[in-house]
């Protein structure tokens, strides 16, 4: 016997029982429950003797422990139904046995255990108070996405031009997904005490082109709120911009990496130019939260789906008839509405040929540019001529600061 391992084991053992049953009597009141900090311990101590006595041993004193855990709680179950104090004890039983084979996990395993069983109170509220229904489904419609539908999608292309790939298709899908639902779980926990430059820099995950026709109304329908309405609009821009990094990461992460500094310096300019115009208003104290109650808009995902993939095959067939030029033009046409579905088909140029990488870089410019100009139409129209003004320098600004970039790095 290794009289080292087994100490260690049993004094993992008894560190479990004891941090559990800590917890346990904790967040209850003397006498209410059964198994306390001792039971926990004693319990603790008898899984890690048994096992080392045996395998049937321990797992006869599970079964004894189980039809006595079970006959305790028929006898508490008119009272408290629950039956979270049963199955931690029984855990106790059953990690102290794994800190015979593997102290670092077991202990591990019985540090989360504790965590959950503190977080009693929190984590009840979270799901009865704080959690919607529709943030809820939108969460399993997430993990259904990643979980279920993303394993079984080709890895491989389909189609005769080698270009669309369902795989790397949904995981872009689920991005988009993701980072909507990590923005509005962060509009959530701070409030609406932040207005509308924090409404509108989430918003820009979902859309930033509805992001700037929604805050042009408001600066048109509230002429006093017009620069924190702009500012809003830029961040909306700012955060479709990050998201525009996050899809060329996923399709083409060495084009990513030659562009870094341009869009670096595109997002800098944004930024500025919000502040700025937050600046420029005295911020007020109520300000409308955002309408809608889920974490991201699922139809908007799926039309970015099959835009990615209509663009993907279209470039790809115009890149066959007429050679880079023609997915050059698709992406450029495609970025005038949907900027994340013009970076797929502008990673198809994104090649280790110098002059093919060039070609692309100037796609990625050519994309923004095509974005920036539809943007401003739209402020002009939904806002107004100041709110155009402003929206016509900030993402004036992101395209001088690209295309400066751009020049000044080959």
């Amino acid at each position: 016997m290794n009289w080292n391992q087994s100490l260690i084991g049993l004094i993992t053992a008894l560190s479990i029982g004891l941090l559990i049953g800590t917890v346990r009597e904790r967040l209850h009141k003397p006498g209410v429950m059964k198994a306390g900090l001792r039971t926990h311990a004693i319990v603790a101590l008898l899984g890690a003797i048994t096992l080392s006595m045996g395998l049937q041993v321990f797992i006869a004193t599970i079964l004894v422990a189980g039809v006595l855990i079970a006959m305790g709680y028929r006898q508490t179950a008119p009272q408290d139904p629950g039956m979270t104090g049963e199955f931690a004890l029984l855990l106790t039983m059953v990690l102290s046995g794994l800190a015979m084979k593997d102290p670092s996990l077991a202990a591990a395993i019985g540090v989360v255990v504790a965590c959950l069983l503190f977080a009693k109170k929190p984590l009840r509220k979270f799901s009865q108070e704080i959690l919607t229904e529709h943030e809820l489904e939108d969460a399993l419609m997430l993990c259904a996405s990643v979980l279920v539908v993303l394993p079984l999608l080709p890895t491989t292309a389909i189609d005769p031009w080698n270009a669309l790939n369902p795989f790397n298709m949904w995981k872009i899908v689920v991005l988009i997904m993701g980072v909507g639902m990590l923005g509005h779980v962060a509009m959530r926990a701070s409030g609406v005490r932040w207005g509308l430059p924090m409404a509108g820099f989430f918003t820009g995950f979902i859309s930033s082109t509805a992001a700037v026709a929604a805050f042009g109304r408001t600066a048109h329908e509230k002429p006093n709120m017009e620069s924190i309405a702009s500012a809003a609009a830029i961040l909306s821009a700012l955060s479709s911009l990050i998201l525009f990094a996050l899809v060329l990461a996923a399709s083409a992460p060495q084009l990513l990496l030659s562009v870094a500094w341009e869009l670096t310096a595109a997002g800098t300019a944004l930024l500025l130019v919000a502040v700025y115009l937050m600046q420029q208003t005295e911020l007020v104290n109520e300000l409308p939260a955002p309408s809608s109650n889920h974490t991201f808009k699922t139809s908007h995902a799926l039309l970015i789906a099959i835009t990615i993939s209509a663009v993907t095959l279209c470039a790809a067939w115009l890149r066959d008839l007429f050679g880079d030029s023609g997915a050059f033009a698709t992406s450029a046409i495609v970025g005038l509405v949907e900027i994340q579905a013009a970076a797929v088909s502008i990673a198809q140029l994104s090649h280790n040929e110098a002059i093919q990488s060039t070609y692309a870089r100037w796609g990625v410019v050519a994309i923004l540019a095509s974005s920036t100009s539809s943007k401003i139409v739209l402020a002009y129209l939904s806002g107004g001529k100041n709110y155009g003004h402003h929206i016509a320098i900030g993402l004036g600004s992101m395209l001088i600061a690209v295309v400066s970039c751009m020049l000044l790095i080959k």
